[in-house]
């Protein structure tokens, strides 16, 4: 049965896949301008003013020519255009500037580095994490 239903399938996705993309076609004006509306309710019009007011560049890093919208994940209000890099970021620190803070003094504060502590004697230690692990352990 499994094995029928999947010869099935394969035998329909041209056609769906054909249909899906006259229909985006006809109502939006193509995918892009589909995966903007239909989620963010904003068109490529509207994606380039915002990206023309961020002068042509990541909100984040400054990179040139950013593709990706990035919006609140608990109101679904558009921030911002980022690059790939940036856009991952917010999402997965669950939208919290708190945790942004908390990642960011994490970052500043665990480098580690080498302190003379005798002539010639060097010791790897961190401002905030005290010494390394020792390779034995």
């Amino acid at each position: 049965m499994e094995a029928a239903r999947r010869v099935l399938c394969e035998q329909h996705a041209p056609c769906h896949d054909r249909r899906t993309r006259e229909t985006r076609q006809r109502r939006y004006g193509g995918d892009r301008e589909y995966h903007l509306r239909r989620p963010y309710g904003i068109g490529r019009k509207e994606f380039d003013e915002l990206l023309a007011a961020q002068g042509g560049v990541c909100a984040v890093c400054g990179v040139p020519d950013p593709e990706h919208l990035d919006h609140d994940h608990r109101t679904g209000w558009v921030r911002g255009i980022l690059c790939f890099n940036c856009n991952g970021g917010p999402g997965r620190f669950r939208d919290s500037p708190e945790r942004l803070a908390r990642a960011i003094t994490y970052l500043r504060g665990t480098t580690w580095q080498r302190v003379l502590i005798h002539p010639g004697v060097y010791q790897m230690c961190s401002p905030t994490r005290g010494r390394p692990p020792s390779p034995r352990s």
